[in-house]
């Protein structure tokens, strides 16, 4: 994979105040998950985008988080740069049935926006994605869709990447929660 690579996640159709919490996970799932960034729809709850600021200032990374006022230019705009569109929907291809799909995004690279919606989406997002992509044809959350396609885009790689700059680090255990405070040392 081109280490050039950059993902990104775009949240489309959030509904104030409904879709509160499903959006935030989208955020947390991003950042978890390996993805640089995040773009909310400019209309989201501003205490989404404090949320998703402070797990990053306090769990580390370089996560960003930013606002677009009109999706559907902003992939435009995406596309215009070279960037690589993909669409997480139930009714596009089956990434278990085209397993060269993930390969293939490998090997282009670049500027990822992967695409989740919270509402039924605006054809143009069918229209406007390289790919429409199916992580299985059968209805549930777009928290889950993102987590599996990024799962298998880094090939399970971001889930023991160090996040630079934390303040607080999960010590694995099999029996209960242990936290410790980073140090500048071990920053």
């Amino acid at each position: 994979m081109s280490s050039i690579c950059r993902v990104f996640v775009l949240r489309m159709g959030h509904r104030p105040v409904r879709d509160h919490r499903v959006t935030t996970h989208v955020g947390l799932v991003a950042r978890a998950f390996g993805a640089d960034g995040i773009y909310l729809e400019e209309h989201v709850e501003e205490s989404i985008v404090r949320t998703l600021r402070k797990v990053t200032e306090v769990w580390g990374g370089n996560f960003e988080v930013n606002t677009v006022y009109n999706p559907i230019g902003f992939i435009k705009s995406w596309k215009k740069l070279g960037g690589i569109v993909v669409h997480l929907t139930m009714y596009g291809i089956n990434i278990a049935e085209r397993p060269s799909l993930l390969a293939e995004l490998r090997e282009r690279c670049g500027s990822i926006l992967v695409v989740v919606g919270g509402e039924k989406m605006p054809r143009e997002v069918f229209d406007l994605a390289d790919y429409n992509v199916a992580i299985g044809n059968q209805p549930h959350s777009e928290v889950a869709a993102l987590a599996v396609f990024l799962d298998r885009f880094f090939e399970g790689r971001e889930l023991v990447r160090e996040f630079k700059g934390a303040k607080l680090k999960v010590i694995p255990s099999e029996r209960g929660k242990i936290v410790k405070r980073v140090t500048e040392n071990e920053a």
